[in-house]
């Protein structure tokens, strides 16, 4: 783990540690980054995904839908 000396916004960050439970600086910086970094991996999953199934890589229609537990949402 790096050591870095940064100014911070107080209360940008007084909010983030409300938003995500978090105690400490160090806890509310290092869950943010991890949760940015998290949602844009999702992200272009999901981009990856769409990408396949308007390409015909992937084809819902073929899912048992079965009792509608699994129906797939487009």
């Amino acid at each position: 783990m790096t050591k870095t000396l940064i100014d911070l916004d107080d209360e940008a960050l007084a909010e983030a540690a409300k938003l995500l439970g978090t105690w400490s600086k160090k806890d509310t910086v290092n869950t943010a980054i991890r949760e940015i970094v998290d949602r844009r991996r999702r992200a272009a999953a999901v981009a990856r995904m769409r990408a396949m199934v308007s390409e015909g890589e992937i084809d819902f229609s073929a899912i048992d839908k079965g009792d509608g537990a699994q129906q797939a949402v487009a």
